[in-house]
């Protein structure tokens, strides 16, 4: 397709490589620190190591911290970029003076822990996991759930509810995604980073606390990214989407979402990528997104911040393969290197993020 092709998407931002051609890097011993979203916490892992070892100079780490705490650290100056799986406005933006860039875009999977029930066995909607979520429908074996389920044996035990107890932008997209498939849900629990749950429900720190919990819990189900359900052989389920077929979460399934949003037919990275019209679209798919300091007070880390970003997305198509996650559209990504021209040092400076 040609929102894959690296070839397009370097010819989309030769002006602006060629603009900062003259600036030549200066190799430096500095320490980078990333913080926040836990959504693409490994993948950030896997590209920082491969990042240093093709550019010797720099240490970069990442902490997954999640979305709430990487937003807070990044207005905060105590990180030099955060992750975040829910936009800031281009009013917080500007406020804050912050530069925001997507990365990349991944997909979230509910998964439980129920005896006798292997991955992708369990069927479930939107509507039943807003039911759920919120308290209405109390055992796994609820008419609701066996409907979507004949021949398969439920158990009837409790639903056991886990969630997020750190401020998560994979919360805040998970809980996006229930209000828009049930009004009833939408009432109940408010759009947040951490919202009030109705009723009792188990909580932990961080995608792989809320799974570790899951898999010592009989009965539960929580949400996490599905990278972790492929690596930590989780137990999966298939969705019914918005038109009416039932998936396994997969990369492909990713890449129909974005086909299907504004993140493609507009170039609108922060348009939602949830409940997309198309057969073959994952109903719960997120774009993923790093701030940065659009004023720093110093050169050195920002433009080896800079010059990592730049690399990502780059190597978009490459560096995604396989890990769980799907690249953005060519047109997307060709814009991105203008917006790291928008750091200015004290003097007015670019970075030099080549």
């Amino acid at each position: 397709m040609q929102w894959r092709r690296v070839w397009g998407r370097q010819w989309c931002v030769w002006g602006v490589m060629a603009f900062s051609a003259w600036l030549t890097p200066v190799h430096a011993d500095v320490a980078i620190q990333g913080a926040g979203a836990t959504f693409p916490s490994r993948v950030y892992d896997r590209w920082t190591a491969r990042f240093m070892a093709e550019r010797p100079g720099p240490s970069i780490r990442y902490q997954g911290t999640g979305s709430g705490d990487g937003i807070r650290q990044a207005k905060a100056r105590t990180v030099h970029f955060g992750g975040t799986d829910n936009p800031l406005s281009a009013a917080q933006l500007a406020e804050h003076k912050l530069v925001q860039i997507p990365l990349l875009v991944g997909g979230f999977v509910p998964v439980v822990n129920l005896p006798g029930v292997k991955p992708n066995e369990l069927v479930l909607s939107g509507e039943v996991l807003a039911d759920m979520a919120r308290g209405a429908i109390a055992t796994w074996s609820d008419p609701r759930i066996a409907e979507l389920n004949p021949g398969l044996r439920l158990p009837a035990m409790p639903v056991v509810r886990v969630v997020r107890e750190d401020k998560s932008g994979s919360t805040e997209v998970w809980v996006r995604y229930l209000a828009d498939s049930s009004p009833a849900f939408a009432k109940a629990v408010p759009i947040s980073q951490k919202p009030a749950w109705p009723g009792e429900t188990l909580a932990a720190k961080g995608n792989d606390g809320v799974s570790n919990l899951v898999k010592a819990k009989p009965g539960s189900f929580t949400y996490v990214s599905y990278d972790r359900v492929v690596k930590d052989k989780l137990v999966g389920v298939r969705l019914r989407n918005r038109s009416g077929q039932v998936l396994s979460a997969s990369e492909a399934g990713f890449r129909a979402a974005i086909l299907a949003s504004d993140v493609y037919r507009k170039g609108d990275d922060s348009a939602s990528l949830l409940n997309r019209p198309r057969p073959d679209a994952w109903p719960i798919t997120s774009t993923s997104f790093v701030l940065l300091d659009a004023r720093p007070k110093g050169m050195s880390e920002a433009d080896w911040t800079a010059r990592f970003v730049y690399w990502c997305f780059m190597h978009g198509d490459e560096l995604t393969r396989g890990t769980g996650f799907a690249p953005l559209p060519a047109t997307v990504q060709a814009r991105l290197a203008g917006r790291l021209m928008q750091i200015r040092g004290p003097a007015g400076e670019l970075t030099k993020f080549q």
